[in-house]
């Protein structure tokens, strides 16, 4: 009996720990964005291919838009959340480990100087918007949260998006 207490204490303590909150989930996004916008823009600069250029920079410009939707959210929830004590500890190490550099390379001069050519610039970025997709299937498959997984499943299918037209492009070339 001892050891099932144990056992449902555990459990119950996991699922604290992977249900994140509307403003958590806002923060995740907001990384993976980030992260696409440096892609993208850094990219953008090194392929040659105006075609290539046109896309990355107009994937570019729909992150940059996705950032400013999402702070804004935040700005909105922020008095809500304002008042709650809520230890954030969780949300950095998720970000840290699980996050940063691990769906878009982590870009450096020296890494964008080594992208070879447009194509493995492309690929680099479907790679990329895979991961990403991966990673937000993950958290909406662990999420409870009706707020949490609506903003979670909105990023997916940008996501989708700009996989889908990466992948488009490549076919043309």
């Amino acid at each position: 009996m001892e050891k099932r207490k144990s056992e449902i204490s555990e459990v119950k303590t996991d699922a604290v720990r992977t249900s994140f909150q509307c403003v958590d989930a806002i923060e995740i996004s907001l990384c993976i964005e980030k992260e696409g916008l440096l892609f993208y823009e850094s990219a953008g600069k090194k392929v040659q291919d105006p075609q290539v250029r046109d896309m990355f920079s107009r994937l570019a410009g729909e992150e940059r838009e996705h950032i400013q939707t999402l702070q804004e959210k935040a700005r909105f929830l922020q008095p809500a959340i304002a008042s709650r004590n809520r230890p954030k500890e969780y949300l950095q190490r998720f970000l840290g480990e699980e996050l940063k550099g691990k769906i878009f390379p982590a870009l450096t001069v020296s890494f964008v100087q080594n992208i070879q050519s447009d194509k493995q610039a492309l690929e680099l970025g479907i790679e990329s918007e895979k991961r990403s997709i991966d990673v937000l299937q993950e958290l909406l498959g662990k999420e409870k949260k009706l707020d949490v997984k609506v903003i979670f499943s909105h990023l997916l299918v940008e996501e989708k998006k700009h996989l889908f037209l990466l992948e488009d492009l490549k076919k043309q070339l």
